[in-house]
Parts: structure tokens; sequence; C-alpha cells
């Protein structure tokens, strides 16, 4: 019997939902529930098979106890490593760099710090900020939000540069982002589970919350090509950061999706919010996604630890031995981020490939030197390595001027 642990917070309707219908479709074999846990030793055993994460974004204990889980095996939905290295600022540079559009953004720094932050802390901040070159680079009306976060929590609309000023007076320890406001024709969020299956739903922000009227069912809302265009940037953004659920929104003008969201990996899903509609299909989707993920262990996500935990056996020769280093090296180079985030543009994998070619080529060396038998007559000559990626760069001169320091607040 395979078991599943639901972990939530306030929600209602989308987790008691999501239960029932893996108990159905389980028939015994897969019982899905809602997780009960105290205090966490060290040493717990695995618990669950799966485990799908609704809350630990808010509840820290929550996240370690996911970490832990992750060390024995457990699936876990959303990845919780990558989850707490994201942020919407990073996304938002990785989805330009994969050809996705997205608005001019700004990383702003915080206006106020914890109080062991003195001004000899910062002396690596420009003081005071170009804030005309700013606003001249995202354009006004402007958006001002946290870097991390979501739920529309501290969002505002600026139109001038005084209204910035004050809205950033107010943001604290935060660390905002200043982003280019597309004033859309069109705005659409979309489901994606299995960083597969995507649902458009045409949504309106600037209807109330709970008010029924921000999520339209309309299957020709978008042109085809639209539609077709929305689905594969959705696709690459999520394939790309690893997500096995989440949503991204576009703000559309003049027949450009811009993506402006798309850090949601515990998406809104109750039935009062997304209505019937969007509810089902959700719950359907990630039903199906939490069977085949049980179905299929090599979907499951490698980690560094790995290739130390389950090491490949013992090879019997010394060519074997080092194929097997190389594959546990290969496998212990995988990080938290996920692999897809790797297939990016030919600009970045160019230099990569370089490297790669070089390291493959010593390991060759390597290999033949340790496997070839010993003999008098001189070694043909090896082919020459690549040296594309070692061309020396000239260093930059190192600046005169003496640092200023910041004041502790900005404006």
């Amino acid at each position: 019997m395979k078991k599943i642990g639901i972990l939530v917070g306030r929600e209602q309707t989308f987790p008691e939902a999501l239960i029932e219908r893996i108990n159905e479709r389980g028939k015994g074999e897969v019982v899905a529930e809602f997780v009960q846990i105290g205090g966490v030793r060290h040493d717990t055993e695995k618990g669950y098979d799966l485990l799908v994460d609704r809350i630990s974004h808010e509840i820290p204990f929550y996240r370690g106890f996911l970490k832990r889980a992750a060390l024995e095996g457990t699936i876990i939905i959303n990845n919780p490593f990558w989850w707490s290295a994201d942020d919407k600022f990073f996304n938002y540079s990785l989805a330009a760099k994969l050809g996705v559009a997205v608005p001019r953004t700004v990383l702003l720094p915080q206006k106020d710090y914890i109080d062991s932050i003195t001004n000899e802390s910062l002396r690596n901040l420009e003081f005071p900020l170009d804030w005309q070159g700013i606003i001249n680079y995202t354009g006004l009306p402007a958006i001002i939000k946290p870097f991390d976060g979501g739920g529309w929590k501290n969002v505002s609309r600026v139109n001038s540069l005084e209204e910035l000023w004050k809205i950033y007076d107010t943001t604290g320890t935060l660390c905002m982002t200043l982003q280019e406001f597309i004033q859309f024709d069109q705005f659409v969020r979309c489901y994606c589970v299995g960083q597969a299956e995507v649902m458009i739903m045409p949504y309106d922000p600037r209807k109330q919350y709970l008010s029924g009227e921000q999520y339209i069912n309309d299957p020709n809302y978008l042109s085809p090509e639209l539609a077709e265009r929305v689905t594969k940037d959705v696709r690459t953004l999520c394939r790309a950061l690893g997500y096995d659920l989440n949503t991204v929104e576009f703000a559309i003008k003049d027949g450009i999706p811009y993506a402006i969201d798309f850090m949601n990996p515990a998406p809104d899903a109750d039935l009062a919010s997304v209505g019937e509609f969007y509810h089902n299909w959700v719950t359907d989707a990630v039903t199906n996604l939490v069977l085949q993920r049980l179905a299929e262990p090599q979907m499951q996500t490698r980690y560094r630890w790995d290739a130390l935990l389950n090491p490949e056996p013992a090879a019997e020769t010394p060519a074997q031995a080092l194929s097997a280093v190389a594959s546990a090296a290969e496998q212990a180079a995988r990080t938290i981020i996920p692999q897809p985030v790797r297939y990016i543009p030919s600009d970045i994998a160019t230099g990569m490939s370089e490297i790669i070619s070089d390291a493959a080529t010593a390991v060759s060396d390597f290999i033949d030197n340790v496997t070839e038998p010993e003999t008098s007559e001189p070694q043909a000559t090896k082919k020459p390595r690549s040296t594309a990626a070692k061309t020396p760069k000239k260093a930059s001169a190192k600046s005169t001027t003496p640092r200023t320091k910041k004041p502790a607040s900005e404006i």
C-alpha cells in the first residue's frame, strides 16, 4: 500500500476533494490523508511515499519536515529545496533568457534593516539610489511588490516618483521589485500540473477576491495562436523551475503575453474562488499526477546526497571503476535546482559545453593511462584539448573612489 500525506493550511475544499479523489482511484492500494506531526526526530523513518505541500511557505517547521522526508526518499510536490531558494526576481531573469516576454523589472535595496546592520554593513550599496534612472527604465505607472512571496500581498501601483517614495518608505525590511505596469487588453491565469497539463483561465485581477467574478470559463477567450503561445510559455517556465504544480499569470497587450507572476507552488484551488469547473479540473489533474509519480519511480527527484547514500557497486576493472566514479560524480553534481533549468539559450550553454569537453578529454587521458598496457613504443600524440574556454580575461582595475557610508534611511 502506498501512503499519501496532504499538508495544508486554512483551505478546505481542495485538499478534502483531493483526498477523496485519490482514495477513490487508489482502491485501497493508495491511501491519502491529512498529515499529523509533532516533534520530528532527525532519525525518523519514512512515513509517506508522497507528500503534497500546500502551506510550508508560511510555516518553516513544515518546510523542515518536508526536507527531512525527502532524505528518506519521499516524493514531495513541490520540491522544498528549490521552493526555499526560489524568488520572483530570479524567475523574471530566467524567463527572459528562455525567450518568455516579461515586464521590465528592477530589484530594489531594502528600506530598513535589522538592528545589527550598521552603515558599515552596507558599504557595497550605492547611495543615493538613481531613482530617476530606475523609473526611466520601468516607466510609469509601475508596480512595486516583494521580490518573494505571493497572494498579492504588499503589492501597490505607483504613478509618480513621489508615490514610489511614499510606498517604499512603508516596506520596512521587505526586499522589493519595481516592475513595468502592463496596460493589458486581456489577462489569464494558467494552472500547470506535472509540467505538462495546462488550463488557461480568463482572469480579472481588478475584481474582488471571492466575488465570483474573477474567473471566467470561456475556452475561446484567446485566439488559437495566442493560446498556443501561452501554453508553450507556461510549460517552458514550469519545466525550467521544476514545479509540478504552479500557476502562471500573463498580462496580454497587443497580442504579447507578458509573464508577470509564475512563482505560485501552492496555487489557489478553492471551490469558492476558482469556481466548480476549474476546481474539478485541477483536483483531477493533481490526482493523476500523484498516481503517476507513484507508478514511475524514475521520475523521482534526484538530490546531491543520493550518490553518497546509494553508491554504485564496485567495478571489476580499472576502466569500470573510473566509469562508476564518473557516474557517481555526475549524480552528485545534480543540485536542488531542477535539471530543466540548465536548458537555456545557446550563448550560455556554449561556455559550459567547452568546459565539459575539457573535462571529458582529461578523464579520457586518465583512463588511457590506467588501462593501456605498458609498452616501449612511444604513444600516439593525443588530440589537443580545447582552449576555447581558456582565453584569459583582462582584469578590471579596482576603483580608488572611497565608499560612502549609507545612512540608515534611504529617503
